[in-house]
C-alpha cells in the first residue's frame, strides 16, 4: 500500500469502497494521505469499512450510505461532501454488478436495467454532478474502474461487458467536457485476487492464469497503485486514458 503523503489535503469519494478494489483503493487513498469517503449501498458496510481503513492506514476515512443507481441521491451525496469538508477533489467509479448468464435469451429486462443502472447511468451522474463542482473550484480528478471484459467479452458477461465498455466512452468523453480543469481516466482491471475472488475453484483461476504473461492474478494493490498515482499530480498530462491492468491479457489476444 502506498505510504507516502502525496495526496494530503485532497478529499476523495470512492463508490463500492466496502470490499474487493473499492475497500482497497479507499485504502490506498487514505494511506496516501487524502480524507476518503467510503460509500456504498449499505451503511453499516461503510461504518465497517471506513473504521478498518483508520485503523490499517492511521489516514483519515469517513462513511457515506449511496446508491450509485439512485439518480436523485448522487447530487445530494455531492453536495454533503463539499458541505462537509469544504470540497471534492477525487471521485473513484468503482461501485458496479457482474451477472452472470446461463444463455443471453433468460436474462430478463429487469436484471439489464439494473445491471445499465448502476454500472453506467450512476457513473454518467457521479461524473456529470461532481466535474461540474470540481471544475468550478479550479480542478479534479476522476478515476472510473472499468473491466478488461469491456473490450475481451464472453457471453455470460455481455450485459456487464457491455456496461463497461459504455463507462469507457463516458470517460473520453467527460475528459473532453471538463478539460482542462478535471482529468478523466478509467482503469479496466484484469482477473484479481480480492476477496470476490475467495468462491473462485482452482481450475476457474488456472484458465485464468494460463493465459496470462504474468502468470498470476492481480494483487489489490496493484489497482490501489495506479488510482493514487491518477488522483494526485504527478498524472497532471493523463487524462482521456484507458488503461489496461490485466497482467497481459489484452497483449495476447
Amino acid at each position: 500500500m502506498n505510504t507516502t503523503q502525496e495526496l494530503t489535503g485532497k478529499v476523495a469519494l470512492v463508490t463500492g469502497a466496502t470490499r474487493g478494489l473499492g475497500y482497497a483503493i479507499a485504502g490506498g487513498l487514505a494511506a496516501a494521505g487524502a480524507t476518503v469517503i467510503v460509500s456504498s449501498r449499505k451503511e453499516e458496510a461503510c461504518v465497517s469499512a471506513a473504521r478498518a481503513i483508520v485503523r490499517d492506514t492511521g489516514g483519515i476515512a469517513e462513511p457515506l450510505a449511496l446508491h450509485v443507481g439512485k439518480w436523485d441521491a448522487i447530487e445530494t451525496a455531492v453536495d454533503h461532501i463539499v458541505t462537509r469538508f469544504g470540497k471534492l477533489d477525487v471521485v473513484v467509479n468503482n461501485a458496479g454488478i457482474a451477472p452472470l448468464s446461463p444463455t443471453l435469451e433468460s436474462v430478463s429486462e429487469s436484471l439489464f436495467d439494473k445491471t445499465i443502472e448502476v454500472n453506467l447511468k450512476g457513473p454518467f451522474r457521479l461524473m456529470a454532478v461532481a466535474g461540474a463542482r470540481m471544475s468550478a473550484a479550479g480542478g479534479g480528478s476522476i478515476i472510473n474502474i472499468s473491466s478488461i471484459g469491456a473490450v475481451r467479452p464472453s457471453p455470460p458477461e455481455a450485459m456487464y461487458a457491455a456496461s463497461k465498455n459504455g463507462l469507457n466512452a463516458l470517460t473520453m468523453a467527460f475528459a473532453q467536457e471538463y478539460a482542462p480543469r478535471v482529468r478523466v481516466n478509467c482503469i479496466m482491471p484484469g482477473g484479481f485476487a480480492t476477496d470476490m475472488a475467495a468462491d473462485w475453484d482452482d481450475e476457474f483461476v488456472g484458465k485464468i492464469v494460463d493465459r496470462l504473461p504474468a502468470g498470476r492474478l492481480g494483487h489489490p494493490d496493484e489497482i490501489a497503485g495506479l488510482v493514487v498515482h491518477l488522483a494526485g499530480d504527478r498524472a497532471g498530462y493523463t487524462t482521456g486514458a484507458v488503461i489496461p491492468v490485466d497482467g497481459g491479457r489484452t497483449a495476447v489476444y
